[in-house]
C-alpha cells in the first residue's frame, strides 16, 4: 500500500508540519495488525486501528479512547519513562491536528517517548547483540514483575479451565481458514488435540495454580518485540489492555512467550538462561510443568497474529508474505512443542567451589535444562531473599534433609513430564546419591552423575573471592565437607563422569557429548 491509500489522518501525520514540535525526518510509519505507529525523533503516537477481532474490538471512536487510556494506565505501571499522555485529535477544514477538547474528538492518540529502535530486543537479537547476561537480568525483571502483579478473586477466576480453554478455542476457530495457507490440517488438529487432552489430564495443577495465587494481572505479550534498554534499564512495554483474558493469566504464560520468542529463533541457549533465572529467583518450579502448554498457545497466537495481517488491506504485499511466512513457521513451531520429549536426571556433585554450579550453566545450555541449586531451594523453603545470608537455623541438619528431599521431589516431578534436571548440590553421601540412582531406576528415567573437581588451594581461592552468589558457603567449611564425603561405589560409576573445572569446561563437554 503506498501512502496515499493510507488514511488520510495518517497521511497528514506523516507530514512534518503536523506535529507541534521538532521532528527527524522522514518520519516513520510502524504498522501491527491493530495499530499505526508513527516515530517522529523524541517521541512515538499511536493511532489504533478501526477493527473488531472478537477478542479485541477498537470499532466505535469511544472504546479507542477508552483502550487508549488503558494502555496508558497499565504501562506506565512498569514503563513511565516511555508512556506519556493521550491527546485527543481534532479536525479542522480538511487538516486533522491535535486539540484539547475530547468533545470534538474524532480519533485519539497514545503519545509515548521514542527510544532507540536499536535498543529493542528484538532488533538486538537480529544483529546478535542480544546476550546472556541480558537474559539472566531481564529474568531478575520479570520475576520482579510478577511478584507485584496484584490477584484477586475475579482475577483468580481466569485461571479456571473453562476461562482459559474459552480463549484457546477461540484461537483454533479464528484460525481455521487459514488452513492450508499458512498450515496444514493434520498440525491444526495435532495441535488441537494436544491442548484438548492437556486440559483433561492437568486438571490439578490448574486448580493449585489458582489456590496458590499464581494467576494474576500480568503482561498478556511479553516476546522480544515488546522489551526495550532505556536509559540503561530493561523495560517491559506494550502491556496487554484490551482483553483481561489475555492479562489475567498464569505467571508462566508470561515466561512462556518470552522463551517461545527466542526458541522459535533457534537460540534455546539464551531462553535457557532466562527461564533460569527467573524460576531461580521465584522458586516456582511446580509452575513448569505448564511450561509446554504455554509454549504451545504463544506460539500458536504468534502465528494467528501473522495470519490476522493477511486480511488487513492497509499492509503492503511484500509485508503480507513475510507475515504469512512467519504464521507458517510459527504454526510448525506451536505443533512441534505439542510432541512428547524424554527427560531424565542430571545429579552434581563436589564440594563448596569445586565449579558446580558454573559446570551446571554450562550443561544446561547444553540440554536446555532446568537447573536446580540446592541454595536456591534451601532459602526458599526458608523464605529467606535469595542474595541475603541465611542464619545458622537454615543450616541445620534438619533442614539440609528437607532440600535433599525437595531435590528429588522436584527432579521427579519434571523429568516424568519431559525435561531434563539438573540437580545442584554436594551430593557428598552415598545415601543420598542412592535415593537419585534408586528413583531414577524405578521410573526409568536417565540418570547422570558429574563430579567437579579441583585442588583445595583454588577452592579456597574461590570461596574467598566469591561475591553476589546466592550460596553462602564459606572456606571455614570445606575440611569438614571433605571429612564427610564417601568415594563412589562401583555401580555409581556406571553413571559417573568427573570434570576437572580448572580446565576448559566446553572442551570437556565436546569430548563427551
Amino acid at each position: 500500500m503506498t501512502d496515499s491509500e493510507l488514511p488520510l489522518l495518517i497521511q497528514q501525520m506523516l507530514e512534518p508540519d503536523f506535529y507541534p514540535h521538532p521532528v527527524q525526518e522522514p518520519i516513520e510509519l510502524l504498522q501491527t495488525h491493530i495499530s499505526f505507529i508513527l516515530l517522529t525523533g523524541e517521541y512515538a503516537y499511536k493511532i489504533k486501528k478501526i477493527v473488531d477481532f472478537g477478542f479485541l474490538d477498537y470499532s466505535t471512536l469511544e472504546k479507542r479512547r477508552y483502550f487508549c487510556e488503558q494502555e496508558l494506565q497499565m504501562n506506565q505501571q512498569q514503563a513511565p519513562e516511555l508512556y506519556l499522555e493521550v491527546l485527543p485529535i481534532i479536525e479542522i477544514g480538511d487538516r486533522f491536528q491535535f486539540g484539547e477538547n475530547q468533545n470534538h474528538a474524532i480519533e485519539y492518540s497514545l503519545k509515548m517517548r521514542q527510544f532507540p529502535q536499536e535498543n529493542l530486543f528484538i532488533n538486538l537479537f537480529n544483529q546478535d547483540k542480544l546476550t546472556k547476561q541480558e537474559m539472566e537480568t531481564l529474568g531478575n525483571v520479570v520475576a520482579k514483575f510478577h511478584l507485584n502483579c496484584p490477584s484477586n478473586e475475579h482475577i483468580l477466576k481466569f485461571g479456571e479451565i473453562a476461562q482459559i480453554r474459552h480463549a484457546i478455542d477461540g484461537n483454533y476457530l479464528k484460525t481455521e481458514k487459514y488452513i492450508g495457507c499458512c498450515q496444514t490440517q493434520e498440525q491444526y488438529e495435532q495441535t488441537k488435540q494436544y491442548t484438548d487432552s492437556f486440559f483433561e489430564t492437568h486438571e490439578a495443577i490448574f486448580k493449585s495454580r489458582i489456590k496458590n495465587r499464581f494467576i494474576r494481572e500480568c503482561h498478556g505479550d511479553l516476546h522480544l518485540k515488546n522489551i526495550c534498554i532505556y536509559q540503561d534499564k530493561i523495560l517491559l512495554f506494550d502491556r496487554i489492555e484490551f482483553n483481561q483474558e489475555f492479562r489475567f493469566v498464569d505467571v508462566i504464560y508470561d515466561v512462556a512467550f518470552v522463551v517461545m520468542d527466542l526458541e522459535g529463533r533457534g537460540r534455546n541457549d539464551l531462553g535457557n538462561k532466562f527461564l533460569n533465572t527467573y524460576i531461580e529467583n521465584t522458586g516456582d518450579w511446580e509452575g513448569l510443568q505448564l511450561l509446554p502448554f504455554y509454549l504451545t498457545r504463544q506460539a500458536y497466537v504468534r502465528a494467528k497474529i501473522n495470519s490476522l495481517i493477511l486480511d488487513d488491506s492497509a499492509i503492503t504485499e511484500k509485508q503480507k508474505e513475510i507475515a504469512k511466512q512467519e504464521a507458517s513457521q510459527y504454526y510448525k513451531l506451536a505443533w512441534q512443542y505439542t510432541r512428547k520429549s524424554s527427560g531424565g536426571i542430571v545429579m552434581m556433585s563436589g564440594l563448596s567451589g569445586s565449579g558446580k554450579s558454573t559446570t551446571a550453566r554450562q550443561l544446561s545450555k547444553q540440554l536446555n535444562a532446568i537447573h536446580i541449586r540446592s541454595d536456591a531451594v534451601r532459602k526458599h523453603l526458608a523464605n529467606v531473599p535469595l542474595h541475603e545470608p541465611g542464619g545458622e537455623e537454615i543450616y541445620t541438619p534438619e533442614m539440609t534433609e528437607k532440600i535433599y528431599k525437595r531435590l528429588l521431589e522436584l527432579g521427579l516431578l519434571l523429568a516424568k513430564q519431559g525435561f531434563w534436571v539438573i540437580l545442584d548440590a554436594k551430593y557428598e553421601q552415598q545415601e543420598r546419591r542412592g535415593e537419585v540412582i534408586e528413583t531414577c531406576h524405578t521410573h526409568q528415567l536417565p540418570l547422570q552423575i558429574i563430579e567437579c573437581t579441583a585442588p583445595m588451594d583454588i577452592l579456597q581461592e574461590r570461596l574467598q573471592q566469591r561475591q553476589g552468589d546466592i550460596s553462602d558457603a564459606t572456606i571455614d567449611l570445606l575440611t569438614s565437607q571433605r571429612t564427610k564425603s564417601q568415594p563412589f561405589t562401583d555401580s555409581e560409576k556406571n553413571y559417573l563422569t568427573t570434570i576437572d573445572t580448572t580446565q576448559n569446561i566446553d572442551q570437556q563437554w565436546k569430548k563427551l557429548y
